[in-house]
């Protein structure tokens, strides 16, 4: 079987950056093991207001940034910055704007009270990290997303991005855990995520209004490939992916994933549609 040799990770959390999850520690440790299997990797989390730049070295990729993102009819500058984790060997690429992540929390304020524009920053970071790779020139073969801020990059990569040389043949896939949210979004939601050409078509289907549930449907529906990476996962979600035909892979417990998902990468890769 043709092995993948470009992995893309589109993560939520990276431990040192945020930590205390599951998530943060796979976002940490599955890239450099990746890598030190003999794959070539990128890595990207949202720059959330809590993560302090100073003490973290982050630094601002000018080349990279200055692009402007239409939400919802308004301009949302795209900022890159970077940092390395030297003991990885591993180099983290942020996505930053001032609307929607300076001087804020991850998905939530200190009282527990979840931002009302989450679906908005969901719409933003997606975008930005794939506008991103297009700059890098970067081509990758599969993308795992981690996270439900990560939830659009597949219908975006297999529609609106489909044609792009970095994602023509790229393959999805999407990591589900047992941290999602509580309100649903906007409305009006589905609207916002079409962007460029996409039909409403596209995302028919999906219920509204739009709750994690549903946000989840709509990145398993355009996913190759379904993780389980956690224990609490709703089953519910991984049984909607089989019964879709998705290729799946059961939770692998808190030790020795790597080598698992490191053979799911080429299983998915080799899977014809």
């Amino acid at each position: 079987m043709m092995k993948a040799k470009k992995v893309l990770f589109i993560t939520q959390e990276i431990a040192p950056y945020v930590s205390g999850s599951r998530m943060s520690q796979i976002g940490r440790h599955l890239p450099q093991s990746i890598q030190e299997k003999g794959r070539e990797i990128r890595t990207f989390m949202p720059k959330w207001g809590n993560i302090n730049e100073r003490r973290n070295q982050l630094h601002e990729v000018i080349r990279l940034s200055g692009m402007n993102l239409i939400i919802d009819d308004t301009d949302h500058p795209l900022i890159i910055k970077v940092a390395s984790i030297q003991s990885a060997r591993m180099q983290v690429y942020f996505i930053d704007n001032d609307d929607y992540f300076q001087g804020r929390d991850m998905t939530a304020d200190e009282q527990g009270n979840e931002y009302a524009d989450n679906g908005e920053r969901a719409i933003f970071y997606a975008r930005g990290v794939l506008e991103t790779v297009k700059k890098l020139r970067w081509v990758p073969d599969i993308i795992h997303c981690h996270g439900w801020m990560t939830s659009l990059i597949p219908i975006y990569v297999k529609t609106a991005y489909k044609d792009e040389p970095s994602f023509r043949d790229s393959k999805i896939v999407f990591s589900l855990y047992d941290e999602g949210f509580h309100n649903d979004l906007q409305e009006d939601y589905l609207n916002q995520v079409l962007i460029k050409d996409m039909k409403p078509e596209l995302v028919e289907g999906i219920e509204t209004p739009v709750n994690y549930t549903r946000l989840a449907q709509l990145a398993i529906n355009y996913s190759d490939g379904v993780i389980q990476n956690s224990a609490d996962t709703d089953q519910s979600l991984m049984q909607y992916a089989q019964e879709r035909g998705v290729l799946t892979l059961p939770y692998q417990g808190e030790e020795g994933y790597e080598d698992a998902f490191n053979a799911f990468y080429d299983q998915v890769w080799g899977n014809e549609e």
